[in-house]
C-alpha cells in the first residue's frame, strides 16, 4: 500500500518491532560485530547468512535505518527497481565519493555553471589532475546538450540552485541523457524529497546535504546519495575505502529530524512563499529570486515538477554592499550565518559569506551581485519575519 510522504517521514525505513521493544530506533555505537564461531564467519562471507555488519567502517545498524528512511522518502524507481541510499559524513563527501566511484581518466563530465561552488572546484581542480575532463555549461537542457561529447559519462546539475534558484527541466534532461547513454546526478538539497523526487523522472542519482532540511535542526552534518541499488552498492564499496561515513549518533539524530520533516517542509513552503511575495512588493527591494513567484525565470518548470518551493529566498536591495549589510544587521530574528533549512531563520550576503576572497569585479563575473541578500526562512511565525524584514529594509 502506497504511503504519503508525511507517513513515510515518521515510519519509513523502520521496522515495527525494534530491539528491546523500543519505540524508537536504538543508537548502536559498536565498531565491531562478533561472530558466534568460524562457521558463521564462513557462511557470512559466502553470502549464506544474513546478519549485521562485521566492522563499523562498512556500515552500522542505525545508519542502515537512516538510509532506508531516505530511500523511502525519495520514492520508487519508475522501472520498479529497488531504491537504496548511502549516508555519508557531509553533503560534499557524498558528492566526492560518488564522483570518484563513477569516473576514470579519459571520462568527460558536464557540470552546469551554477552548481554548488565546491562541487565545481572539485571537478575543475581535483579531478582534472587525474585526467578527468569536464565542460561547464549554462544551466539549461540546451546548454547541457551543447556540452556533451562522445566520452561524456555523467551530467551534474542542481535543482533548484543556490543562490538564484534556477530549476532544470528533469523530464527533458533525462530524455537527453538516455538518448546519449549518459548518467545523471542531481543535487536536490534545496528542493528536498518533499518538493521534488528526481528518481521518479528517471534521474540516476540524487544527492542531498542532509545537514540542511533533512536533519532540519542546525545540529548535524551528513550527506546522502540515493539511486538504484546496484549503483549505490558500487558507490558503497568506495565509501568503505575512503571512510567518509556518518557516525552512528549522526544517523540517530537524522532519523529523529526526519520524523518532523514533512511537517516542517509544509510550514517552510508556505512561509517562504509569503515572505517572497512580501519582498517582491517592498519599495526598497530591487528584485527577488524564488521559484514560487511568477516573475522567476524558472517558475513554469518549478510549478510543473515541484510540490512546493521551499524556503530559500535571494533578493537584491536598492543600494550596494554597505546598504545590504545595514539590512542584515538590522534584522532581529534571523541569525547572520551560512547554511539553511533549520528552525532558525538565517540571513547573509553571499558577496561576503561565500565570496569574501574575491574582488567585486570577480564576484560580478561569477554572477554574485554586491547588493544580493540570501535568506533561509525557518519555523518562526511568518508575520513576525515579515515585520522584522520590513523594519530592517526601512532603515536604508
Amino acid at each position: 500500500m502506497a504511503r504519503s510522504i508525511e507517513t513515510l517521514s515518521v515510519h519509513g525505513g523502520e521496522l515495527r518491532d525494534k530491539a528491546h521493544d523500543s519505540l524508537v530506533t536504538p543508537l548502536i555505537l559498536a565498531t565491531a560485530y562478533p561472530f558466534e564461531n568460524t562457521d558463521e564467519l564462513h557462511r557470512y562471507f559466502r553470502g549464506e547468512h544474513i546478519r549485521g555488519e562485521e566492522y563499523g567502517r562498512y556500515g552500522n545498524p542505525t545508519q542502515q535505518v537512516a538510509e532506508a528512511k531516505l530511500s523511502a522518502l525519495e520514492g520508487p524507481l519508475p522501472n520498479g527497481g529497488e531504491t537504496d541510499a548511502l549516508l555519508s559524513a557531509t553533503g560534499m563527501s557524498a558528492i566526492v565519493t560518488t564522483l570518484l566511484a563513477m569516473v576514470k581518466p579519459g571520462t568527460h563530465l558536464v557540470i552546469t555553471a551554477d552548481s554548488y561552488r565546491k562541487t565545481r572546484v572539485f571537478v575543475r581542480e581535483f579531478l582534472a589532475k587525474f585526467g578527468v575532463e569536464h565542460t561547464s555549461c549554462e544551466p539549461s537542457v540546451e546548454g547541457i546538450a551543447a556540452a556533451l561529447k562522445p566520452n561524456t559519462k555523467l551530467i551534474i546539475t542542481e535543482s533548484p540552485t543556490n543562490p538564484y534558484l534556477n530549476c532544470i527541466d528533469l523530464e527533458a534532461l533525462v530524455k537527453l541523457a538516455k538518448e546519449n547513454r549518459v548518467k545523471t546526478m542531481i543535487d536536490a538539497t534545496l528542493a528536498t524529497p518533499y518538493n521534488l523526487q528526481p528518481l521518479s523522472y528517471g534521474v540516476d542519482l540524487v544527492v542531498h546535504s542532509a545537514t540542511k532540511y533533512l536533519g532540519g535542526h542546525n545540529d548535524l552534518m551528513a550527506g546522502a546519495v540515493i539511486g538504484a541499488k546496484p549503483l549505490i552498492d558500487a558507490i558503497r564499496e568506495h565509501q568503505g575505502m575512503f571512510g567518509a561515513l556518518a557516525a552512528p549518533f549522526t544517523a540517530y539524530m537524522l532519523i529523529r529530524g526526519l520524523k518532523t520533516f514533512a511537517v516542517r517542509m509544509k510550514h517552510q513552503n508556505e512561509s517562504g512563499q509569503r515572505v517572497a511575495e512580501f519582498l517582491e512588493q517592498h519599495p526598497k527591494v530591487e528584485r527577488v529570486w524564488y521559484p514560487g513567484l511568477a516573475s522567476h525565470p524558472a517558475h513554469a518548470i518549478a510549478k510543473k515538477q515541484m510540490r512546493g518551493f521551499s524556503s530559500l529566498i535571494s533578493f537584491t536591495i536598492k543600494g550596494g554592499l554597505v546598504e545590504g549589510s545595514k539590512v542584515v544587521d538590522a534584522c532581529e530574528i534571523p541569525y547572520l550565518a551560512p547554511s539553511l533549512g533549520g528552525p532558525e531563520s538565517l540571513i547573509e550576503q553571499p558577496a561576503l559569506m561565500s565570496y569574501y576572497d574575491k574582488a567585486p569585479e570577480e564576484r560580478a563575473a561569477l554572477g554574485i551581485r554586491e547588493n544580493l541578500i540570501r535568506m533561509s526562512v525557518g519555523l518562526e511565525g511568518t508575520d513576525d519575519l515579515i515585520a522584522d524584514l520590513n523594519q530592517a529594509l526601512n532603515k536604508i
